[in-house]
């Protein structure tokens, strides 16, 4: 799994492995393992990230927006929503060139379509989330909009956490045409992030958890097989 996933931490692959084959394993355990047996190729370690400790409440939502770029250099705003509770990446906006009132509103139309909204919303201190027409929204929808603390994003950690995720393990190694296809592999990472993808702060769960009536499938040791994520980036392990 490592050699697949470089950028993989102790705890991810401990995590992967309680998740597929039923199999409780200490992280230092795999430390040791990947010590003595994994030799990374140059160049191919990732970076670490500090772990976050905040109380989430149920039905609250984070959002924010970024910018990237795609292969003939046209800017791309991503407004990215997500649940704080779950941890769920609601979804994913794109929109081309610059990006003012008006479109924030469109964009957050098509990311909740006809999804239960939420009692709050976190957003951070954007000129973009100070909008008229962003706020008479919000009104109209019946959600209270929670403002972070302006200049420290250590208030809004969680979705700032997850735009670094984004970037880092997904569009820093994926590139892209245009507005449509850039969707398209956002929609791609959501449904690895929160169907495959274990997290920490879930006990090693996934955003998504099985439907009660349809439990996951514990792999074996001897008999299983990989399953690629977002056309070959991610590989892990599923029952065979």
């Amino acid at each position: 799994m490592k050699h697949r996933n470089p950028g993989f931490r102790y705890q991810r692959i401990a995590d992967q492995i309680t998740l597929v084959f039923d199999i409780e394993i200490d992280k230092d355990t795999v430390r040791r393992v990947l010590a003595n047996h994994y030799r990374p190729e140059p160049g191919s370690g990732g970076p670490s990230w500090l772990t976050f400790i905040g109380h989430s409440r149920d039905s609250l939502w984070s959002i924010d927006l970024f910018r990237c770029e795609s292969l003939i250099l046209k800017t791309h705003w991503v407004m990215l929503v997500m649940d704080h509770f779950t941890r769920q990446i609601i979804g994913f906006a794109v929109h081309a060139g610059n990006s003012d009132g008006p479109a924030v509103c469109q964009m957050f139309g098509r990311v909740v379509g006809r999804s239960e909204l939420p009692t709050c919303l976190s957003s951070d201190n954007d000129p973009l989330f100070e909008f008229q027409g962003w706020n008479a929204n919000l009104r109209i929808l019946g959600i209270t909009e929670i403002k972070t603390v302006p200049y420290v994003p250590l208030s809004h950690p969680f979705v700032e956490r997850l735009i670094g995720t984004v970037r880092r393990e997904f569009l820093d190694q994926v590139p892209f045409w245009g507005a449509q296809d850039l969707q398209r592999k956002l929609q791609s990472f959501q449904q690895y992030y929160n169907r495959a993808r274990v997290h920490q702060s879930l006990g090693g769960g996934t955003p998504d958890p099985p439907a009660v009536n349809s439990p996951r499938q514990a792999a074996n040791l001897n008999n299983y097989q990989w399953k690629s994520h977002c056309r070959g980036l991610f590989q892990l392990p599923i029952a065979a």
